[in-house]
């Protein structure tokens, strides 16, 4: 298998850990239901969540923000049945369950959910008075064929019919900078007159705070700051986590370093919004031995709660984005902010060392996010993903026949390979027609990283590693 500059011999890793990280058993890469992922246990506070208070408006918002990108969804058949992706009981009872221990910020887009979830989110919050919470969408309008004037508006008319309100709370010009940098952005905001047409929705009181989210090239984000004087940008949506935090670039090339962007954005007083603080739950599910290190210093807490303390302790930080799926991910992340035990700067320079030697996996910058579907030739490439990244956390990655584990981690990663991914979506059915990377926030060249599993899951299937 090709090694890349982020590869490193396991031994060398283990002895990198330090002796003082118990060594936990390997699991085997197979398909994991969601109850084996770790969270902390105890009470969950109906009456401890912690706030920031919006500068600008007053606006108390809970550290724990609702992402609604992953909604609970229903069987195929009942899909097919019903015309409906999402699982309606579940969302509601999810955004009960937030709303009655704090949480009052929820932030859709309308191509979440298959284009379901602004409607899925409006339905269940409909069922609450509309003071009692602050809503978040976005402009989400990426294909070229809605980036005329007259289709951004029709989808900007559709999020308030969706939604079922009559004024956004937090609105966001979605994902600037992807594709073409600057040359998209300006296709899809500037000479289409749509931000234009947003600024003066602000000003009407339709919109009551106009930002961005920001993936890609940083020249857009710099020149988008420059201009704050001009369009005075109410707050920004950045990825931020402490993988990213400083290794973003080594990660991905096309990614920035959150601590840039953070810094640069409390420069110019734009209070921040953050996305992806578990790096699309990867920084829940990292290698056994780093949930080691982790547990050694916190036993009783999540893997995941170091992540989200990390996102929420920089005080220009107002709420922290989880896509809460599940029950139980939902309770464990009130517990990490009811109340919120801020990070001090040694726990902080732990968790830049853990860093250091995450970032040495070599583990593919998947977030799960799904921007690269619907594959035109129905190949299933998050999932490929994810099965190849769980396996190399779970050290069943083999680099050749001579390794200790060889046998066993061989048949876990093709029994798993088989379960999570049906033959016909498999990595051997790419063609490499590169629509999906220019989709990716990463900047993932995703054919080749296709081509790259395939290929090992052929030595793998003959015995040729």
């Amino acid at each position: 298998m090709t090694k890349n500059n982020r590869s490193i011999n396991r031994r060398h890793f283990l002895k990198l850990l330090g002796g003082g990280a118990a060594i936990t058993s390997l699991a085997g890469c197979r398909v994991r239901s969601k109850e084996s992922e770790q969270t902390s246990t105890g009470e969950v506070p109906t009456d401890k969540m912690s706030y920031r208070t919006n500068p600008k408006t007053g606006d108390r918002i809970s550290i724990l923000g609702y992402g609604t990108m992953r909604w609970p969804t229903v069987s195929k058949q009942v899909a097919l049945e019903s015309k409906e992706a999402i699982d309606q009981e579940a969302v509601n009872e999810l955004i009960d369950y937030a709303i009655a221990h704090g949480v009052n910020y929820f932030d859709t887009s309308p191509v979440y959910g298959q284009g379901f979830s602004e409607r899925a989110t409006g339905m269940a919050l409909k069922r609450h008075p509309r003071h009692s919470f602050f809503l978040a969408t976005k402009l989400s309008n990426f294909a070229p064929e809605t980036w005329s004037r007259e289709a951004s508006i029709a989808m900007y008319r559709n999020s308030f019919k969706e939604l079922q309100v009559d004024y956004i709370d937090y609105m966001l010009l979605h994902a600037v900078g992807m594709g073409n940098g600057m040359k998209e952005f300006e296709a899809r905001y500037i000479k289409n007159g749509v931000l234009d047409f947003l600024l003066q929705e602000r000003q009407e009181g339709r919109i009551r705070h106009l930002g961005f989210s920001y993936h890609g090239d940083i020249k857009v984000f710099d020149y988008l700051l420059s201009k704050h004087d001009f369009y005075q940008w109410d707050f920004a949506l950045i990825q931020m986590n402490y993988l990213d935090w400083k290794h973003a670039k080594e990660i991905e090339p096309l990614n920035t370093n959150a601590e840039y962007l953070y810094t640069a954005l409390s420069k110019q007083q734009i209070p921040v919004m953050i996305m992806e603080p578990l790096l699309g739950g990867r920084l829940s599910k990292v290698p056994d031995h780093i949930v080691a290190r982790l547990k050694q210093r916190e036993p009783n807490r999540s893997v995941a709660s170091w992540a989200f303390r990390f996102a929420a302790s920089f005080p220009n930080v107002l709420t922290v984005l989880s896509g809460m799926t599940y029950m139980e991910h939902l309770q464990d992340n009130i517990r990490s902010y009811a109340p919120l035990q801020p990070l001090t700067d040694e726990e902080k320079q732990f968790l830049y060392q853990t860093a250091g030697l995450i970032v040495q996996y070599p583990t593919i910058p998947c977030n799960d996010c799904k921007y690269c579907m619907p594959c035109p030739y129905g190949i299933d490439i998050p999932t490929i993903l994810l099965h190849y990244n769980k396996c190399v956390n779970q050290g069943e990655v083999p680099e050749s026949q001579q390794a200790e584990n060889y046998r066993e981690a061989r048949q876990a990663f093709l029994v798993g390979y088989d379960r999570s991914v049906p033959r016909l979506r498999q990595a051997s059915h790419c063609i490499g027609c590169n629509q999906c990377t220019t989709h990716c926030p990463q900047g993932i060249n995703i054919p080749q990283e296709l081509r790259r599993i395939d290929r090992y899951v052929e030595q793998l299937k003959q015995g040729t590693l």
